[in-house]
């Protein structure tokens, strides 16, 4: 008898000097052999045995489980992993996933699944998942779950409720939860409270759920159903409006940069310049050269890539504008209809140089990790990169605001705009005045193409979609004023998104076309219309 207590007390011991991973992992084996012999009534106490280990090793058992790839060993009634190898099995250890060697597939027994068993493995896994140590993965989780509600999954999902303690996440469960439980046999004052649930916090992911739920509803239950369902589209439509300013502010911020420069140039020197377009993009290729440069040679430097574009497109187009200046548009003054066809042909001599340099295609450039992703606050989806547009546009236009109204420089352009000649015979130098506006437009036309490379293709066409728009900003808010350019640009932007919905993309722009020829029979002089002798004469 001594004997025997001594060998119990050993074997005990031994027991708990086993390290706890080894010991977990030799229960965890004992778990998936179980399955080798267990019958197809019992698997699914089995597969809830597993996953209640929460091992991640479970997850790739389980995986095979459903799929038909776990057998047991005829000879010992071992468990593996099975690929298909030739007229073989090869064996892949359960628990550590390493080779376990190849056997001829009449030594191995298939363990059999069904349909019920199939339901309890996706029941298991969506549980297992939802309780990973990874919030992301949870996150990842729930969300599918709520896209694809699936009843045997409800008491994984409300599992993981008691044990998640993320408030996102718990979120996202509960609307899962909430969509489970109108299509379970639960008690009605249950699927009530779902449905109050998914009014108050589903949004529109709740709709097809309600939808779905309505047709097999208790009478108790159908009019709280219809009553969610309209309180749900009436708060979308409200959001849809709301994303719709967005869009119309985003999409004014682009017609602001692409204007700025162009009401500058029209209103200083009443030249039409067919040109500017090409500015922008010129600006935009400023940005993809850089970005390259910055590849292939200073990696580390790519999220400064931006703020090292905007100096040298701003310098380069400045240039380029200072010189067409110079060269071309300065012997053509007062000729309006010859400025536009000679802007226009530089134009096309500036695309077709663009294209035989860097060929036809788009080029890639790439967002700083800033600059890229979304945020959804309410109903609302904003993106960072024309969240950053829209305060760059205004940062620019209060820069140039400064310019105009607290510089020398700022001062002889607005004296030449309202009277040329009395600027003249006060000694401005209007010729000077002239090419550094030129060059000063232009030089903002290159530093919207840096923005507007963020969030359109880079081609040799890229200008071509701005200049007709910003043509109708400036008209629209009045020829050499800035704040007629914000507003104009601005009022436009969220007019063509509150009709494209209706009118469509094309159409849209018609109407919105229609529209300020109607209002300039009205007020010729735009929105804001400039004071001076020469400008009312």
């Amino acid at each position: 008898m001594y004997r025997i207590i001594q060998t119990v007390l050993a074997m005990l011991f031994l027991f708990a000097a086993m390290p706890q991973g080894l010991r977990a992992a030799e229960g965890l084996r004992n778990l998936v052999n179980a399955l080798g012999e267990a019958k197809l009534s019992a698997m699914d106490e089995h597969i809830a045995a597993l996953a209640k280990t929460g091992e991640p090793e479970v997850v790739a058992i389980l995986d095979a489980l459903g799929a038909g790839n776990l057998y047991a060993r005829k000879t010992d009634g071992q468990v593996f992993l099975t690929k298909e190898s030739g007229s073989n099995l090869a064996l892949i250890d359960p628990i550590s996933g390493e080779s376990a060697g190849e056997t001829p597939k009449a030594a191995m027994s298939k363990i059999k699944v069904n349909n019920s068993v199939r339901r309890a493995v996706r029941a298991a896994l969506g549980g297992l998942t939802l309780l990973s140590p990874d919030r992301a993965q949870r996150l990842k989780a729930a969300q599918s779950v709520l896209q694809t509600p699936d009843v045997d999954a409800l008491d994984a999902v409300e599992n993981a409720l008691v044990a998640e303690k993320d408030e996102a996440v718990r979120t996202v469960l509960e609307q899962a939860r909430a969509a489970m439980l109108l299509a379970s046999d639960r008690p009605i004052e249950e699927k009530k409270e779902a449905v109050r649930l998914l009014r108050e916090n589903g949004g529109r992911e709740a709709l097809p759920v309600l939808s779905a739920a309505l047709g097999s509803a208790e009478n108790g239950l159908e009019q709280d159903i219809e009553a969610a369902i309209a309180s749900i589209e009436q708060a979308q439509e409200f959001w849809n409006a709301g994303q719709n300013v967005w869009y119309g502010l985003s999409l004014g911020s682009v017609l602001l940069l692409a204007a700025i420069g162009l009401a500058i140039t029209f209103g200083v020197m009443g030249i039409i310049n067919m040109a500017h377009g090409e500015m922008v993009m010129l600006g935009a290729y400023t940005t993809f050269l850089v970005q390259d440069v910055v590849r292939t040679s200073f990696p580390h430097l790519f999220e400064w890539s931006l703020a090292i574009a905007l100096p040298l497109a701003f310098l380069f187009t400045g240039t380029v504008g200072l010189v067409l200046e110079r060269g071309v548009i300065r012997f053509l003054y007062g000729r309006p209809l010859e400025t536009l066809l000679a802007t226009w042909g530089i134009s096309l001599i500036l695309q077709q140089s663009v294209r035989t340099i860097f060929g036809p295609t788009n080029r890639e450039v790439g967002n700083p990790f800033w600059m890229s992703g979304a945020f959804e606050p309410g109903g609302l989806t904003i993106t960072w990169n024309r969240l950053w547009i829209i305060v760059f546009a205004l940062a620019v236009f209060a820069a140039l605001l400064f310019l105009l109204k607290k510089t020398p420089m700022g001062l002889q352009m607005r004296a030449v705009t309202q009277n040329r000649r009395m600027a003249s015979s006060m000694g401005i130098r209007t010729p000077l005045v002239d090419a550094l506006t030129f060059a000063l437009g232009s030089g903002i036309a290159g530093i919207a193409g840096v923005a507007l490379s963020q969030i359109d293709n880079v081609s040799p066409n890229l200008g071509q979609g701005y200049i007709i728009d910003s043509f109708m900003v400036v008209v629209f808010g009045g020829v050499g004023d800035l704040w007629g350019t914000l507003v104009g640009a601005f009022s436009l932007g969220i007019l063509n998104k509150f009709l494209e919905p209706y009118a469509g993309a094309v159409l849209g722009k018609i109407l919105v076309l229609v529209l300020i020829i109607l209002f300039i029979q009205k007020r010729p002089r735009g929105l804001f219309a400039l004071k001076g002798r020469a400008v009312e004469a």
